[in-house]
């Protein structure tokens, strides 16, 4: 896990959704406060990027029992959070536990294309990151997903330039990129500032520190040239950015109770969960088998997913950029529910959700419901694991 560099003090713990869960969740979460704001969360690539996958040798060789459905069509990133798609996919893990049901594969760029994709019957089961999990399920008043499973946690950092950044006192006056406006990382930079006492305009990004909304892939280059002086990203753009000089000065992790929080969900159309519990069942035994691979075999595995992305992206990942990458990220089944609360809070903190006015409480969705984890306990009880819990934000 990466420290703070040089004399960076010791950040101060943040707000968790248990400190102010009970109000949102009583209130609701509701409406967003200007149009597409958190409708554009993804991990700061376009919409206009996504392109469908073929689903590979795993999915040509289908053999065995079929399941309800004929085929399955599974969409995620070719990001290193989504290494338990990336990893499970490329073992054949998936296609082993559906037997003759057939895999379809769709590599996505941008959150908000893949909710699109789900809601519109093109994928059924995808791997997706809180922010655009929490939009959709908001935004279709709790009748477009289900979250049922958690995937990873970490993997998010804030690095700066050590010529003008030195502690995390140095921000004020400072340009500091995320992804996207709204998206995960935005949404967690604005509230880590809030809680420093900086001002910060959410939809501009103007204040005491610059926001400024940079695509993942043109980041590096902005950071060359000296037009930002930091960035809140995930990996692997953070271990990007430290091979050309830049330092790391704070870890999400460490802002967060047990240094853990959601950052890559599984999640499905409530629709084919209805039609197809028993194929739901069937990827989430190929999930939990290849976070537990995973583990036990951490090299293959990552050499797996830089495969993936070489074969997706047309360039593999430089050793130097993987392996801290890599290391940084927790495969898991537990969803981490409570951080997921946390994040909705974050978001109304900083004034990229609004809560109901006062008199029209239950008039905007919330959150109660998002959660589906009965069959990943069914299979983690098969397995002889303990079971996951939802915080209170499960199915009724």
């Amino acid at each position: 896990m990466a420290a703070h560099s040089g004399s960076s003090p010791t950040p101060k713990p943040r707000r968790t959704g248990r400190d102010r869960g009970a109000r949102a969740a009583a209130a609701g979460v509701a409406v967003l406060t200007a149009a597409g704001l958190l409708s554009a969360c993804g991990y700061g690539a376009k919409a206009d990027d996504e392109k469908p996958a073929a689903a590979g040798d795993a999915a040509s060789s289908a053999s065995g029992a079929k399941l309800s459905a004929d085929t399955v069509k599974i969409g995620y990133f070719a990001n290193l959070t989504h290494g338990t798609a990336l990893v499970g996919l490329q073992e054949g893990l998936y296609q082993k536990e559906l037997g003759a049901t057939r895999i379809r594969t769709q590599v996505f760029n941008a959150g908000p294309a893949e909710i699109e994709a789900l809601n519109a019957g093109s994928i059924d089961i995808g791997w997706i990151g809180p922010s655009p999990a929490i939009n959709g399920y908001t935004k279709s008043d709790g009748k477009s997903l289900k979250i049922i499973s958690g995937s990873a946690s970490g993997g998010v950092k804030l690095v700066v330039n050590p010529d003008r950044i030195s502690t995390l006192d140095d921000l004020k006056g400072k340009k500091i990129a995320t992804p996207q406006l709204g998206n995960t990382q935005d949404v967690a930079l604005l509230d880590y500032l809030a809680g420093k006492g900086y001002k910060v305009d959410a939809s501009s990004g103007a204040g005491d520190v610059s926001v400024v909304r940079t695509d993942n892939k043109v980041t590096p280059d902005a950071y060359k040239q000296g037009s930002i002086d930091g960035a809140w990203v995930p990996e692997p753009t953070a271990s990007k950015l430290v091979t050309l000089g830049a330092k790391v000065l704070l870890n999400e992790k460490d802002v967060w109770p047990d240094k853990k929080f959601v950052i890559t969900n599984l999640i499905v159309s409530q629709k084919f969960l209805t039609e197809h519990p028993d194929v739901v069942e069937a990827v989430l035994r190929g999930s939990v088998t290849t976070n537990a691979f995973i583990k036990a075999n951490p090299d293959k595995a990552k050499a797996d997913a830089n495969e993936a992305i070489r074969k997706e992206a047309g360039n593999a990942l430089e050793p130097a950029v993987l392996d801290p990458a890599w290391a940084d990220i927790d495969f898991l089944d537990d969803p981490l529910a409570g951080t997921l609360q946390a994040e909705a809070d974050h978001a109304v903190t900083a004034g990229l959700l609004k809560l109901p006015t006062s008199g029209s409480a239950g008039a905007g969705p919330n959150l109660k419901g998002i959660y589906d984890l009965t069959l990943l306990n069914k299979v983690l009880a098969a397995a002889g694991r303990p079971a996951t819990a939802d915080a209170g934000l499960g199915t009724p």
